[in-house]
């Protein structure tokens, strides 16, 4: 996940909000952003190619294949585990938001 995509799902979250407190504003189709459901499926299936792609490695290191490097193979699983714990703490930020959205009066 880059930070472009998170600050595009932010912008989504805070025009949902501002329109629900009644009052206007741009929609992100409207700006020329991207859609909120696009950008989340692109980061969550970005994430799930880095694991695929880590766990490989790690499959040939483990069959003997002498090409993969233990190195290698470590980094790409540290940075599977970072990106999956990102993406845990963008889902957690989501839900936070959702249930306040959901606890406002009307």
């Amino acid at each position: 996940m880059d930070t472009q995509s998170i600050e595009s799902m932010l912008s989504a979250l805070r025009s949902t909000a501002l329109q629900a407190s009644g009052k206007t504003a741009e929609t992100p189709a409207a700006t020329g952003g991207t859609d909120f459901a696009a950008v989340l499926k692109n980061s969550i299936d970005s994430v799930n190619a880095t694991q695929q792609g880590a766990n490989q490695m790690a499959e040939k290191l483990a069959a003997g294949d002498t090409s993969q490097n233990l190195h290698e193979v470590m980094i790409a699983l540290q940075t599977a585990s970072i990106s999956f714990q990102e993406m845990v703490q963008v889902r957690n930020r989501l839900v936070t938001a959702y249930q306040d959205m959901m606890n406002m009066q009307v």
